[in-house]
């Protein structure tokens, strides 16, 4: 099999080159060299806000030192002109990690660096691809002005995707929806480990928000929003805006330092299709956000997460004809659900417009109700911003109903209060050999499933692997069509004793049962990898190859698509 082609090497493409490699799949990374060398000041105001389980994730994929190169909040306050409106408190396992996003790319790339299955071409550009139903072929100029053969490729190559271009995918959506002013600041504030949100704080226009982000360093990210269709700021009126805002917050100005500044509008865009035969789109290729602190780092990561054990399993065994597919159902399906979301939230939010009425009516006399809406947005929490559900994905269709199901839960889950699709919660677990962990630490390599036994963290492993529902339910296990782990926990949200949680690469869940069920066990994770592979060299493996079995847009079998830029 040729070697998986990652176009971009950004934080998504290194992440999507990693996650491949450390599943023994090879990878050529195209780096276009001029994306390194942005100014200084700019690169410093980028960052990156992470959930607890993308943290584990970029952990997982070997750069392990990613929690000391960025900062974990100890909580976030949000406050509405001189009161606190919100505070919203973080332990050792829920804290959101804010980083520098030249940190992130630097630790992804030095972990990429040791993986011995992993090419980075530097100063090269992607300008020609074709592809059949054996594989892509993508041409570049710069450095190296040749053709590559890959088995498939990922467009993670930014907004401008020449990937995407090159496919005629469309890249509708909203322009401007926000614009920020961003600065950088090495300055002390009251409470350094807290991030904070100001709404309309004293002396500024109604709906003026200001945002305060701790980085590692004594570093603090400042975002003001300013007016969509304003003038970019100078640098005098950055530094005026700056002093008057750590005054607010601090009764006289600080010491500090700007060590980086930007201005830029938020955009919010969606590619109509994010696969087309054995070529892919993530990340900032596929879908553009950051309106009301979508991080849009964060869904791309969640993307290269999805995408590389999907992609690992058909350059291994194979793929079934929903497999790849299911990727752009799920990840496609869950972006636009954000952008919804935010495009509802905006006109609420923001003072004056056509919905100004719409938003006193629902909103006047519930200021809690607007500071609930920010503050989840921004800390990814509550029903539009958190970690998606994959409820309608072609690899959770539903089951029969298989009883013993607690009163009022879904058909399909009988043991936990986690949805079919839903990201599991992070348990302490404990693996056959007696191992200690976390869950999250499981993840990645393949299925993961779940004894829930109270009890059993006071014993030795070796006294319970011959006990009760495990050695039955190890057989079960052994017998997958997929990889799996089994692993035991002493409790689970809303799980009763002997509960059974079969589990996704990517932390995502099955489903759920109470007892060992050896051949409905075998049945979930065989609709986890979207049934058997089709048989290489199949009319029909062709077909879903290149695109033509049941995927827009996809040419004939053997019918190669080629594009050029312009």
């Amino acid at each position: 099999m040729d070697p998986v082609i990652v176009a971009g090497a950004g934080p998504v493409g290194l992440a999507l080159a990693l996650a491949l490699a450390r599943r023994d799949v090879p990878v050529i990374v195209l780096d276009e060299a001029e994306v390194l060398a942005d100014a200084e000041g700019l690169r410093r105001s980028r960052t990156a806000v992470l959930a607890p389980p993308t943290t584990a994730l970029i952990e997982r994929l070997g750069y392990a030192g990613v929690r000391e190169d960025g900062f974990s909040w100890t909580a976030w306050r949000t406050l509405r002109r001189r009161a606190e409106a919100m505070r919203v408190e973080f332990g050792p396992h829920d804290a959101p990690l804010h980083i520098a996003q030249h940190r992130l790319e630097r630790g992804l790339r030095d972990a990429l660096l040791r993986c011995g299955s992993v090419r980075i071409v530097a100063g090269c550009r992607v300008d020609a691809l074709e592809q059949d139903g054996r594989g892509v072929t993508v041409h570049t100029r710069g450095s190296h002005d040749t053709w590559w053969r890959g088995s498939y490729l990922v467009g993670c190559d930014g907004p401008r995707s020449t990937v995407r271009k090159l496919l005629g995918v469309r890249f509708p959506g909203r322009t401007a929806v926000d614009r920020l002013a961003v600065a950088v600041v090495r300055t002390e504030l009251p409470e350094p480990g807290t991030a904070l949100l100001h709404r309309d704080p004293p002396g500024a226009a109604a709906g003026q928000e200001v945002t305060a982000r701790p980085l590692p360093d004594g570093l603090w990210r400042l975002d003001w929003l300013l007016p969509a269709a304003g003038k970019p700021l100078t640098s005098d009126a950055l530094a005026e805006r700056l002093r008057g805002t750590l005054a607010a917050w601090c009764g006289e100005v600080p010491p500090h330092e700007l060590l980086g500044s930007a201005d830029y509008p938020v955009h919010q865009r969606l590619a109509r299709r994010w696969r087309s035969g054995r070529i892919f789109l993530a990340g900032d290729a596929a879908h553009l956000m950051g309106a009301l602190g979508a991080q849009s780092v964060e869904e791309g990561l969640r993307d290269a997460e999805n995408l590389s054990w999907k992609l690992s399993l058909a350059w291994h065994d194979g793929a079934s004809k929903t497999l790849l597919g299911s990727y752009e159902a799920e990840r496609r399906g869950a972006v636009g659900a954000r952008l919804r979301a935010t495009d509802q939230a905006l006109p609420l939010l923001r003072a004056g417009g056509p919905w100004q009425t719409v938003r006193q009516s629902l909103l006047s006399g519930s200021v809690r109700g607007q500071t609930e809406l920010l503050t989840d947005s921004y800390l990814g929490r509550g029903v539009a911003a958190a970690a998606p559900v994959y409820g309608r994905s072609p690899l959770a269709l539903p089951a029969p109903r298989s009883g013993g199901g607690r009163t009022g839960a879904s058909p399909l889950v009988t043991g936990c209060d986690t949805p079919p699709g839903g990201m599991v919660s992070d348990v302490a677990v404990t693996a056959l050999d007696g191992t200690v962990g976390r869950l999250r630490d499981r993840l990645g390599q393949g299925l993961v499933v779940v004894l829930v036994a109270p009890g059993t963290g006071v014993w030795e492993s070796r006294h319970w692997l011959t006990a009760g529902l495990m050695p039955r339910l190890a057989s079960a296990v052994a017998a997958l069509p997929s990889r799996a782990e089994l692993v035991v926990a002493e409790t689970y949200p809303g799980a009763t004793a002997h509960s059974v949680l079969l589990i996704r690469p990517d932390g995502h869940l099955v489903t759920s049962m109470v007892g060992c069920r050896p051949a409905e066990l075998y049945s979930y994770a065989d609709l986890a990898r979207g049934g058997p592979p089709l048989p290489p060299g199949s009319d029909e493996e062709a077909a879903e190859a290149d695109g033509s079995g049941g995927e827009p847009g996809g040419g004939a079998a053997g019918r190669p698509f080629s594009g050029h830029t312009h």
